[in-house]
């Protein structure tokens, strides 16, 4: 790390584990995995604060694009939010398309939650807690327009004029 410039090389980053992993990267191949490891010196133990880390850079990942968020949000609904409704509201075939669509997201979020230890159960929670992610990068975006864009510890990291807006 201290090759790669240490902490002072991404102090000014709004997503400064991005910032980190692609300053390593530049000093040779890298592997960006789960570990148990690591612990996070950042928790965030309610849902608010799960939002409002969202809400700081969700819009910066996808480059301040309109059109990217468009295409983020679209793509998250089709994948997560449409199948359980055509699950629990559809008939015949597409009902039976949801389901199937329902059963295999729960399945495939079973390592993670295996590996944070959750209950399995949360797996079929997955198209609602994406619907609040859905929200809260909706919301990653407004903060963005209204100049108060990537807030944190007390500083707004990105207006709206900082990149051709």
């Amino acid at each position: 790390m201290r090759a790669a410039g240490g902490i002072d090389a991404i102090r000014d980053a709004l997503i400064d584990d991005c910032a980190l992993a692609a300053k390593m990267k530049q000093q040779g191949s890298i592997w960006i995995g789960l570990t148990g490891r690591v612990q996070s010196i950042r928790p965030y133990p309610h849902w608010d604060d799960i939002r409002r880390m969202v809400a700081r850079s969700a819009y910066a990942q996808l480059g301040y694009s309109p059109l990217m968020l468009a295409a983020t949000i679209l793509g998250m609904a089709l994948t997560y939010v449409v199948p359980p409704f055509m699950a629990l509201f559809a008939s015949d075939w597409a009902q039976l398309f949801g389901i199937a669509a329902w059963a295999l997201m729960v399945i495939a979020f079973q390592p993670i939650l295996r590996f944070y230890r959750l209950s399995p159960l949360w797996g079929v929670a997955l198209p609602a807690i994406t619907f609040l992610f859905m929200l809260y990068t909706l919301d990653s975006a407004y903060q963005y327009i209204a100049g108060k864009g990537g807030s944190w510890k007390g500083r707004v990291q990105a207006k709206a004029h900082d990149h051709g807006r």
